[in-house]
């Protein structure tokens, strides 16, 4: 008796535990939660707006429910205007515009394809009219379902499809039952288009979010990514074991554009609904980003594989690291500032130089590696440590092609987009002295003619 006692004892002292731990777990996470928040604005504040306007939209085309005049012209159909907003809207003015259109052209057709399918399974009388309207949707959902296997159809009308299948069924199926079917249709179709354009009006000139903006960015943060890896990878590879890990966290910023592949094409896809704006016009060359970005993400592989050089458990001894030093770091660093200085003129749609100085410089240091290495230097150099250097050469190397053409690439989107041609005074950040010569010389001409005619007009 006293050991069930025992027992039970300790099975409520075990619960009783469990019971404080939730509780504690509980109020740990009630307490996170405020930071959570806090980071998730901090990260991107538009997210706040973009908050606030989803609620603005949906107050918008509730009044539809709230005001009685506006309730007696659609009645209980006024809650697809409500429906269409919460699908609709979206982050950036592309995923919106693309999303609206899709749903308002869809639900139009199939609206209209529905009232004529309903109109003719009604002639051969009611016995055929079950039958014909089930043959009408076999075909139109059959037709739909194989159309969006198209990849170019998958990509940018998939939602447009799923919309018209499914309004064509609700018109024409739920019109049998129904006598007036081209009143439900007309409200159905109304209401959704009203609040397609509310998600649409209220995303493009409230505070709006572009798609081609945040590609545009997306596309040159890479760059500089890539360009703070190659600027910091030939200190850090030749660093002693006894200095300090000055920048290794910096290096590994590169890691993000491995995975970078879906954002670019869910944002070209955007960008591509998107009306001029800003400093992009009519028909801006989006797909020559995914170009750039799957070039790029090309050269972060062969930098992942540098950088698996630096955790390498062989390592070259400090007297033949002492052979490469000079080549590694300056073909290092100077393809970091040529990738920098594309970067650059990505961010601020400016024509890269052809003849620029940072390009020349990591070519020439590139060479430079190149006879270095087919010099007699490895001459007496053990086999490992030779290897060593030779795969880190090859990738350095690799990298430098690589940055070439992204170099090229980004030249021809220049030239597709018309990026703006910097003058000579604005490349330097200095004024243009033959228009300052210029301008003292006419000045000096002016103040040493002593030939003045004075005219006096009465």
């Amino acid at each position: 008796m006293e050991a069930n006692v025992v027992v039970e004892g300790g099975l409520a002292n075990s619960r009783l535990a469990l019971v404080k731990d939730s509780i504690v777990k509980i109020r740990s996470k009630v307490a996170e939660f405020p930071g959570k928040m806090k980071k998730v604005a901090e990260d991107d504040p538009r997210r706040i707006v973009h908050s606030f306007k989803v609620g603005l939209a949906i107050t918008l085309v509730s009044s539809f429910y709230y005001f009685d005049h506006l309730y007696v012209g659609f009645g209980s159909s006024a809650m697809w205007a409500v429906v269409t907003v919460i699908v609709v809207i979206e982050f950036s003015v592309g995923a919106t515009l693309g999303k609206g259109l899709n749903r308002g052209l869809a639900t139009f057709l199939a609206g209209t394809l529905g009232f004529g399918a309903h109109h003719l399974a009604n002639l051969p009388g009611q016995e055929l009219q079950p039958i014909l309207l089930g043959i009408f949707v076999f075909i139109l959902a059959a037709t739909v379902s194989f159309i969006r296997f198209f990849p170019r159809m998958k990509v940018r009308y998939d939602y447009g499809l799923l919309i018209f299948m499914l309004t064509f069924c609700l018109i024409s199926v739920s019109g049998y039952r129904d006598e007036e079917v081209l009143e439900m249709a007309h409200k159905r179709v109304s209401t959704i288009l009203i609040g397609g354009f509310t998600a649409i009006f209220v995303c493009i000139f409230i505070c709006p979010v572009w798609a081609g903006e945040d590609l545009h960015n997306l596309v040159a943060n890479n760059l500089e990514k890539l360009a703070s890896f190659l600027e910091g990878f030939g200190d850090e590879y030749f660093r002693k074991s006894s200095e300090p890990e000055s920048n290794k966290a910096s290096l590994q910023v590169y890691k993000n554009i491995l995975n970078s592949k879906q954002s670019e094409e869910s944002l070209v896809n955007f960008a591509r609904w998107e009306p001029p704006h800003g400093r992009f016009r009519f028909r801006h060359p989006w797909k020559q980003y995914l170009k750039i970005g799957s070039l790029t993400r090309q050269c972060a592989y062969r930098i992942e594989a540098l950088n698996g050089c630096l955790n390498s458990d062989v390592q070259a001894s400090p007297e033949t690291c002492g052979n490469f030093r000079e080549a590694f770091i300056k073909a290092s660093s100077e393809t970091g500032k040529a990738v920098k200085g594309l970067a650059s003129a990505m961010r601020t749609m400016t024509l890269p130089s052809a003849d620029c100085p940072q390009t020349t410089k990591s070519k020439n240091a590139a060479d430079n590696l190149k006879s270095l290495l087919r010099t007699g230097l490895c001459e007496g150099i053990d086999i490992v440590e030779i290897l060593e250097v030779a795969t880190v050469a090859s990738l350095l190397l690799d990298v430098l092609a690589c940055t070439e053409k992204i170099s090229e690439s980004i030249h021809e989107l220049a030239s597709l987009a018309h990026f703006k041609r910097l003058e000579p005074d604005e490349k330097d950040g200095k004024p243009d002295l033959d228009k300052q010569k210029q301008v003292r010389q006419s000045s000096n001409s002016i103040a040493s003619n002593h030939h003045h005619h004075i005219i006096i007009i009465e």
